[in-house]
């Protein structure tokens, strides 16, 4: 189901603010933020905070980041519902998954509650963290790739921001090619919204894994240990922030062989992996 079809929240407000120190009431524009349940086979599994756009990509790239679903053709359908809290909005997203998948995730006895820089996402015990990501075959164009190339496509990216250009308050991620060419952006107030909205739309095209294209991930954000795991749980070869990585985001890469740069602001940028 497209979610653009039923009746739901905006991604962006409009509210009355006070500037200063000219004292002048002005209309603003705001990001909207949400509370968006993640449903399965009937189950809530998990409540993010996100924006109300995009929803059926970030569900499904969700599910496949956080290992619920090895591949998209294990997730049958898709459904976005408009939900009434207190008055306020909110969004189910319903999707119905191969039954192995769920029993797999029922066994995980996660209990998350989702946050716009959310950390481990309440997972229930130290043990149940994913620290330790199998490595990834090598690709050479990866370690080839130039820090021309890396800035270009970061160049690129700021326009194709939209609705940031509008409320100056949303992160991005965006896919390029080998070339530095962007050729796709999504937009969330969370980073890893943003990531799981971009791997979602590329999934269900088949644009990821052994048999997708070349390409790799950029992000207005710094990259968190969380970003790299979902790189790498779906083979995204390189990864590259605007700002810098945190340690555990670089041991994490290394151990996995994902390319990772940070700081990529022109005239240049930092590569954590050499």
């Amino acid at each position: 189901m497209d979610d653009t079809l039923v009746d739901l929240p905006g991604p962006l407000s409009r509210s009355q603010v006070l500037r200063q120190p000219d004292g002048l009431l002005l209309s603003d524009t705001l990001a909207a933020e949400v509370p968006v349940a993640l449903v399965f086979n009937g189950i809530s599994h998990t409540v993010m905070m996100a924006t109300p756009q995009d929803l059926e990509a970030f569900a499904l790239g969700f599910a496949l980041s956080e290992g619920i679903l090895d591949h998209a053709s294990q997730c049958f359908g898709i459904e976005v519902l408009p939900v009434q809290m207190d008055g306020s909005p909110a969004l189910e997203v319903q999707l119905e998954i191969a039954t192995p998948c769920f029993a797999r995730l029922k066994d995980q006895r996660r209990s998350m509650a989702g946050r716009t820089g959310c950390g481990v996402c309440g997972l229930d015990s130290l043990q149940a963290l994913d620290l330790a990501p199998p490595r990834m075959p090598e690709q050479p164009w990866v370690r080839a790739l130039p820090v021309a190339t890396v800035l270009r496509a970061f160049e690129a990216m700021a326009p194709r921001q939209v609705l940031n250009a509008v409320c100056g308050s949303l992160h991005a991620a965006a896919w390029a090619t080998p070339e530095g060419e962007v050729t796709l952006l999504m937009e969330d107030v969370g980073r890893h919204n943003a990531l799981d909205k971009l791997l979602g739309t590329l999934a269900r095209s088949g644009r990821l894994g052994p048999n997708g294209e070349p390409g790799w991930v950029l992000m207005s954000s710094r990259a968190s240990h969380e970003l790299v795991r979902k790189c790498v749980r779906l083979q995204v070869p390189l990864l590259a922030t605007i700002s810098a990585p945190t340690d555990l985001a670089v041991a994490m890469a290394l151990q996995a062989g994902l390319q990772l740069w940070g700081l990529c602001r022109a005239p240049r940028a930092v590569l954590y992996t050499p």
